[in-house]
């Protein structure tokens, strides 16, 4: 994978705010590969610690990591059955925020 790619990806995800979630395709859109959201999966799955993985799920509001529900709701995002409660309304556009 282009090292390029998974930087912008990483980039972009350190600006999704706590307590705000955003999907792959969202920040696959934004670093305009918009038909690349397995990529920024796969970009996220190496990720440094300081990139708050845990708040990029899928574009259905589900976790695609069960382990970030912990992180998730430290950070008052209410989760169940590894859904987002109020997804719609807690969703971070980078092609809108930005």
């Amino acid at each position: 994978m282009n090292e390029v790619f998974k930087k912008q990806v990483w980039e972009i995800t350190k600006l999704v705010p706590k307590g705000r979630v955003t999907s792959y395709g969202a920040i696959a859109k934004a670093v305009g590969f918009p038909n690349h959201s397995r990529h920024v999966g796969r970009a996220m799955g190496g990720c440094p610690p300081d990139v708050p993985a845990h708040r990029v799920i899928s574009s259905s509001g589900t976790l695609s990591v069960p382990e970030f529900q912990k992180k998730l709701e430290a950070e008052g995002i209410l989760v169940e059955n590894f859904r987002i409660k109020d997804f719609r309304k807690l969703f971070w556009d980078p092609m809108t925020e930005l």
